[in-house]
């Protein structure tokens, strides 16, 4: 847990002891929490490779923006710098790992935000990123006008209120998939539950803008540096729906799955890039900040 400090404390404060260290058994949260009963807060996962948690300051970035989007105090970036620091050096070092970084509006009626982090070592091998996923398509409900036209609904804050993602996922489950590409209801490509859209169209690298509702993508980012240093062309655009069908590769990254290649959309063979697709995760398993 983390004693919330204002954007603005003072450089003399102990960051250290504002970290408070649990077991993970340990009950740590007041079940008033905002957070908790009502999704009313903000999140962020990392990986952590080596012990090193990547894109911290992509990741910190947003959580600020999120927080901005929520009307949330500023977070201090210092300190929640140092708890993602001190975080990942509590994982294993073998082995991948993740941080899922929590601020909330605290206990209602307290006025005092909470925040909290958790280290946890995966024990997946990540074979999606061999072998694929399979995605289907899901109306998202808004169009990608959404930002502008309705900013309470939230578009482009990475809040805690992800039932709609889980719900969409246990839908493709039911069809026979393994994960959702989210469309607008005016016909573009948005983004998935939990990872951003990457195509491939000739040497073109693309992505969905993210004013039609979506979150910018920490990984996302790393993928078109990547791209760019092997003279491939990004972009981020407008993408048809009937352009999933035309690229030649698609992919759905993540911070911790990092990328893996789209085997089928809607029941239709995609072809795999596997060699693009090994370099890609290479480099972002190498990534620093």
């Amino acid at each position: 847990m983390i004693d919330v400090l204002p954007a603005r404390a003072p450089e003399s404060v102990d960051l250290d002891a504002t970290i408070h260290r649990f077991d993970s058994a340990a009950p740590t949260l007041d079940v008033r929490d905002l957070g908790a009963s009502r999704g009313d807060g903000v999140f962020e996962t990392l990986g952590v490779v080596g012990g090193h948690p990547q894109a911290v300051d992509a990741h910190v970035a947003r959580l600020v923006n999120s927080a901005a989007l929520l009307e949330l105090p500023e977070p201090n970036v210092a300190q929640w710098r140092r708890a993602i620091e001190v975080a990942a050096a509590s994982l294993p070092t073998d082995r991948q790992g993740g941080i899922k970084v929590v601020l909330t509006r605290g206990v209602e009626g307290t006025n005092t935000p909470t925040g909290w982090i958790v280290a946890t070592a995966s024990s997946s091998d990540f074979a999606e990123r061999e072998t694929g996923v399979r995605v289907v398509t899901l109306d998202r409900g808004y169009a990608s006008d959404v930002a502008a036209r309705a900013p309470w609904l939230l578009p482009g804050a990475k809040t805690l209120s992800y039932a709609v993602n889980m719900a969409a996922l246990r839908e493709a489950h039911r069809r026979g998939a393994d994960d959702v590409i989210f469309v607008s209801s005016d016909g573009f490509v948005m983004e998935a539950p939990t990872a951003t859209v990457i195509l491939r169209f000739g040497d073109s690298i693309v992505t969905p803008r993210t004013d039609i509702g979506i979150l910018p993508g920490t990984s996302q980012l790393s993928v078109f540096a990547f791209a760019q240093a092997r003279g491939l062309r990004t972009q981020e655009a407008l993408v048809p729906v009937a352009d999933l069908g035309s690229a030649d590769a698609a992919w759905l990254v993540s911070s911790v799955r990092l990328a893996a290649p789209i085997t089928a959309i809607d029941d239709v063979p995609k072809p795999i890039d596997l060699q693009l697709t090994r370099e890609m995760n290479a480099a972002l398993l190498a990534r620093e900040d």
